[in-house]
């Protein structure tokens, strides 16, 4: 079994965009959607969901009335001042359980609460496990850590081969989550000077983890100054671009209909160099390419 991650140093890159492409290319195909705080592949996708589990992720402390005395040392020593008159605020508690450890006549306990649900879906595409986080919630790394278990799964009851992970941006808990034990991943830039920077600070995740990276710029004509200069970076740090794909209306258009842009216009500029990177990620894949990022651990603009 292949996984493969499509991350982003940044959001807004256009990794899910690649990332629905990528499924159709493949054929039948496990599809995990790890961006679990802004989930956006089921609007492209269009998943019917087969079943559903609660994800319990974060804690939320209680008083109980009866055994509270009124000290007040809870209130004193909540650092995110979520109990007030001795009620607890569900939005502002961590479930830290500093209070409930301060108490003197354990009044206060800690239970449990739904944070969010994680599902598993039907595509056109093949099956997809993919997951919402409630607002205000946490612990979206572990959420993360359901969503690929469940992807697992599925892969070994239909028999399929490829693990294909639209994972968040950034290089937080929830990234770590998507990077662990995967075979290639795919970093998603932009040609722009942010894209520049975080472009490195991913790179260097996935170098720890020992994946091996690659890179495609998205949108690499609508500044050819940057791209070159992320190029050359790419250059110095042996993470090799494998395309290079133009800014193309097109992509919007197939995004409005729900569609992947490679199902909508399979001969739209954007979708040739979709293709083309494709092929190479296969290329990698059945090759087994050794991690050249090792030759330099340390990225450099």
């Amino acid at each position: 079994m292949k996984q493969i991650a499509i991350v982003s140093g940044k959001g807004g890159t256009g990794k899910t965009t690649l990332t629905a492409s990528f499924a159709a290319l493949a054929g039948e195909v496990v599809i995990a959607d790890c961006d679990v705080d802004a989930a956006t592949l089921h609007l492209i996708l269009n998943p019917k969901v087969v079943s559903k589990q609660e994800f319990k992720g974060q804690k939320l402390a209680s008083i109980d009335k009866a055994k509270c005395v009124e000290c007040r040392l809870c209130e004193e020593t909540c650092r995110y001042d979520a109990i007030r008159n001795l009620e607890i605020d569900p939005v502002l508690c961590e479930g830290c359980g500093v209070c409930a450890y301060i108490c003197p006549r354990s009044a206060i306990s800690l239970s449990e609460r739904i944070s969010g649900e994680a599902y598993v879906s039907e595509t056109r595409f093949g099956p997809m496990s993919h997951a919402k986080l409630g607002a205000a919630e946490a612990n979206s790394g572990k959420l993360v850590a359901l969503v690929r278990q469940n992807a697992r799964q599925l892969a070994e009851r239909e028999n399929l081969s490829l693990i294909l992970i639209d994972g968040p941006p950034g290089i937080g808990c929830p990234v770590i989550a998507s990077l662990t034990g995967i075979d290639l991943v795919v970093v998603v830039t932009e040609p722009t000077l942010s894209g520049l920077y975080d472009l490195g600070r991913i790179l260097g995740v996935a170098r720890h983890f020992g994946v091996i990276p690659r890179v495609i710029i998205n949108m690499h004509d609508i500044n050819s100054e940057n791209a070159e200069k992320i190029i050359e970076s790419c250059k110095r740090n042996y993470a090799e671009v494998i395309a290079k794909v133009p800014f193309d209306l097109t992509v919007t258009e197939a995004m409005v209909a729900g569609k992947p842009v490679i199902e909508y216009s399979p001969s739209c500029m954007a979708s040739k160099e979709i293709r083309r990177a494709w092929e190479e990620i296969q290329s990698i894949l059945n090759i087994g390419t050794s991690l050249e990022g090792d030759k330099a651990p340390v990225w450099e603009i």
